[in-house]
């Protein structure tokens, strides 16, 4: 909405945004039919330095759910992250969180 101050000049507000580069972004891991759960706790150890007990966690969470949020962070960094989850052949996408 716009008001009129005490010297005639119009103030409009308009609604501030965080600039795309400094949003967050996440890589998401997706349910599929081929991979085991035990490759999946594997991979996530082995890519992210999981410890057992979060790669566990995050598996059950992609079983269960059929997705997970596996890291979070700025874009470049989140293409990496899915395509190195695409290279280990899982079902991996990024989005801005």
């Amino acid at each position: 909405m716009s008001q009129a101050p005490a010297g005639g000049a119009q103030v409009i507000e308009q609604p501030t945004e965080a600039p795309e580069s400094t949003s967050p972004w996440v890589t998401i891991v997706w349910d599929d039919p081929v991979n085991l759960m035990s490759y999946v706790t594997y991979v996530f150890q082995e890519y992210f330095k999981y410890p057992l007990e979060k790669a566990e966690e995050l598996m059950l969470q992609v079983h269960h759910d059929g997705k997970a949020v596996v890291s979070s962070g700025n874009r470049e960094t989140m293409e990496r992250d899915v395509l190195a989850m695409q290279g280990y052949n899982l079902w991996a996408t990024m989005e801005q969180s």
